[in-house]
């Protein structure tokens, strides 16, 4: 199966950290790898291929998620928030954004493992 997809902000019209009016939560989460500041909030949307999920970012970050992996059991997806190399004033502000993943097949009853970390670019 496909490894990774590509992320995408939420549309506009949901507020950042909600699940849209539309999703569906997953239950099934194995959140033991996220580090203990990051929402655990998941949802899946239209036919269960379109996974939504918060991230968070701060000051200059910007945040993403992809699929490492697909399983018959598990998906595996990474929150990065991506830091700028250059030195720049950054606000202190954290937020919350949506964002969504597309996969290979729906989710049904897969567990979504989430994972997070940080880089610069």
């Amino acid at each position: 199966m496909p490894t990774a997809t590509s992320s995408s902000e939420a549309p506009p019209d949901i507020a950042p950290g909600e699940m849209p009016p539309d999703g569906k939560p997953v239950t099934k989460l194995d959140t033991n790898a996220l580090s203990p500041e990051f929402p655990r909030t998941v949802w899946t949307q239209g036919d269960g291929r379109t996974v939504g999920l918060i991230g968070q970012e701060g000051g200059c970050g910007k945040a993403s998620a992809s699929v490492l992996e697909q399983s018959t059991s598990a998906v595996k997806i990474e929150l990065v928030e991506t830091l700028p190399l250059d030195k720049q004033a950054c606000t202190m502000d954290i937020r919350f954004p949506s964002l969504t993943v597309q996969l290979s097949e729906p989710l049904g009853e897969r567990t979504v493992a989430l994972t997070s970390r940080q880089e610069q670019k």
